[in-house]
């Protein structure tokens, strides 16, 4: 990887940008509208830093606000932007949090006062449910030339949900915007509709989401025994697109530009016990009746037969109360045998809340207390980064991290492990891709391997093919080569 000087056109870094990020910075600094569609480990979040330096010393903004999925915003004010902000820039830094203590009045308070330098706003996504915080934000903007930024901007993919009108509204009032993301297209190229038209609805010619879906998706009409919908079977046009979003954004992935190890992937098999096959066989045909429907594959009751599938092949049952009764299982048994085959740092990725406290108690049993910690939705901020910090410690005795994708799988720099293995996988393709990058990323030296447990013919391998699926559109959207992945 090589890196450059440390000035471009009169504007000098704190940080030497790589060849890279030095070609996003000087395509997308003058412009109103951006996407770096980089991927995770690129370093995109200095191009954009950077971005709002340059534009800050131009005399062009005054403030920027920083959009960023809970468990990824608060490692802008933290690291990124004392990072690389250039010191000669005066910069006031404010967080939104949801718990408005004294202290977080204060600095709240003293974010909309501040007349000096360059201010920079902080919030997590789901901000935008909360009326105080679009209260605060519209005080906040009030006199300002601001830059929006959205941060993991598939988190606005959803063109009916709130935060992503909310976001586009106040994007309205902004001079400048950028999104930022490794993975624009984690279901469908329809992901792409709501996070440009954050920018600009003109950028892709079409005024609303259903002229876009027209363009570029084939539908059918279904019809159920209530109502009758259209129902996306395919896409079409793709060439078309992807040539399209060349003309505002910077693709850039990591096998171009760092000099990274190979991942490799594999799988351990996981057998069911005859008890777990039971329960399984008993589930599973009105599941299969649900998944071979067309019709209503995506709807509640089909979900809720897959959750229970999968949460059988992890080791227990749901039933209609609530309560969890345990199943005799092989799969914490071959995940501790997996381990015993390692050295190093292991992280463990798993859906379920439930899976992750036994991981960390059968861990924490056979190799001490401190050997492993958990990482998932209600874990507190300050457990989250001690975590971090143990376990990316080399002098730590904390050998495991077991996490969620869905929590830690964004904006974590895990680079002390060179061991992965997926415990148990979801259907969010953004989840796994993410998650898999949390150490295989700037800073990691060794070669990474991949590890999924998984049942044959069951639903482990139904998950996986659909994420195989979802990757080969991703690819062809974006103009990629296929990616190599988890062959089943």
């Amino acid at each position: 990887m090589e890196l450059i000087r440390n000035d471009y056109d009169g504007f000098e870094f704190k940080t030497k940008p790589y060849a890279h990020q030095l070609e996003a910075f000087k395509k997308s600094c003058e412009e109103e509208n951006w996407a770096l569609f980089m991927e995770m480990g690129c370093g995109k979040s200095k191009v954009l830093i950077d971005n709002a330096a340059y534009l800050y010393q131009e005399g062009k903004i005054d403030a920027v606000i920083i959009i960023a999925p809970k468990g990824v915003y608060t490692n802008w004010t933290n690291k990124e932007i004392p990072t690389h902000l250039p010191d000669r820039i005066p910069a006031k830094i404010t967080t939104w949090r949801t718990n408005l203590t004294k202290a977080t009045r204060k600095e709240l308070t003293e974010g909309l006062e501040n007349k000096e330098g360059l201010n920079i706003l902080v919030a997590n996504i789901e901000a935008f449910v909360s009326k105080n915080f679009n209260q605060y934000v519209q005080k906040y903007i009030a006199g300002r030339r601001f830059m929006l930024v959205v941060d993991e901007s598939t988190t606005i993919k959803n063109p009916t949900a709130k935060r992503t009108k909310a976001c586009i509204a106040l994007g309205d009032s902004a001079l400048y915007r950028r999104v930022l993301t490794g993975s624009p297209v984690v279901q469908s190229p329809l992901d792409l509709w709501s996070q440009c038209a954050f920018l600009d609805k003109k950028l892709l010619g079409f005024n609303s989401y259903y002229g876009y879906q027209a363009r570029y998706a084939v539908t059918r009409k279904m019809s159920t025994s209530t109502h009758s919908f259209n129902k996306v079977v395919g896409y079409r046009n793709i060439e078309e697109l992807h040539s399209k979003l060349g003309a505002f954004s910077s693709r850039v992935l990591k096998k171009d530009c760092l000099d990274l190890p190979d991942k490799v992937y594999t799988i351990r098999e996981v057998e069911m016990t005859k008890e777990q096959q039971e329960h399984y066989n008993s589930l599973k045909e009105f599941a299969v009746t649900l998944l071979d429907n067309d019709e209503v594959v995506s709807t509640p009751a089909a979900m809720t037969q897959m959750l229970r599938l999968q949460q059988v092949l992890c080791g227990y049952l749901k039933t209609d109360d609530g309560e969890l009764v345990a199943i005799k299982n092989n799969r914490l048994s071959a995940l501790l045998e997996t381990i015993e085959e390692m050295s190093g740092k292991v992280i463990i990725w798993a859906r379920f809340r439930k899976d992750i406290q036994d991981i960390v108690k059968a861990l924490q049993k056979q190799y001490g207390e401190g050997s492993a910690g958990a990482y998932y939705g209600s874990t507190e901020p300050k457990v989250r980064e001690l975590l971090i910090d143990r376990f990316q410690s080399s002098s730590e005795a904390c050998r495991f991290f077991v996490g969620n994708p869905q929590t830690a799988g964004f904006g974590l720099t895990l680079t002390a492990a060179s061991n992965v293995i997926y415990y148990s996988n979801d259907f969010n393709l953004e989840n796994r891709v993410q998650s898999e990058d949390r150490c295989h990323r700037i800073g990691q030296k060794n070669k990474v391997t991949y590890i999924d447990l998984m049942t044959r013919n069951s639903i482990d391998q139904y998950i996986v093919k659909k994420l195989q699926s979802k990757i080969k559109i991703a690819s062809k959207t974006l103009g990629e080569e296929l990616k190599e992945w988890l062959e089943i």
